[in-house]
């Protein structure tokens, strides 16, 4: 069973990450008192995470601010030096807030979890997104195939917001 809507963000470490390096965040600490929109990824670098599923929340991101938002952050169960990479490969830093997930804690408290060893990519994220209001969940999209970012994309955030 994963989080659903009405639930609160559970009480696990995040690290955000920043063209200074990375700090520790409580992910309660930092839902609280804003609305943030999530989403999570399989893996930074992957195909569809860096060829659809991002660029989406980059292209629409000035639309979802403007419907309320004060934030967009992606997380992955990958480690803060390859999600600064990626943050940086993608030119998205200044747009987006990047969340490591490194060792998937924050990923397994929301319920969220997924075995892709067969693929090689052992514990990773189910490719998702939601809206967090001050901590609480307001609306939730997990995909069935985490090869693709539809169901969680920002156009279905977008309708959500």
């Amino acid at each position: 069973m994963h989080i659903s809507v009405g639930d609160r963000i559970p009480a696990a470490p995040l690290k955000q990450v920043s063209s200074e390096g990375a700090k520790d965040v409580a992910a309660p600490d930092f839902f609280a008192g804003r609305k943030i929109v999530l989403f999570g990824v399989p893996g930074a670098f992957t195909p569809t995470c860096s060829n659809s599923h991002l660029p989406g929340f980059v292209e629409n991101g000035d639309a979802i601010r403007a419907r309320g938002a004060d934030g967009i952050a992606v997380v992955s169960v990958n480690d803060h030096f390859v999600m600064r990479a990626w943050a940086g490969f993608t030119g998205a830093e200044d747009q987006l807030i990047f969340l490591s997930d490194g060792n998937g804690d924050f990923t397994r408290a929301l319920g969220l979890d997924i075995d892709l060893s067969k693929g090689g990519l052992g514990s990773r994220s189910k490719r998702y997104s939601m809206i967090v209001d001050d901590g609480t969940v307001t609306a939730i999209n997990v995909e069935e195939n985490p090869g693709e970012a539809v169901t969680s994309g920002a156009a279905r955030i977008l309708e959500q917001l």
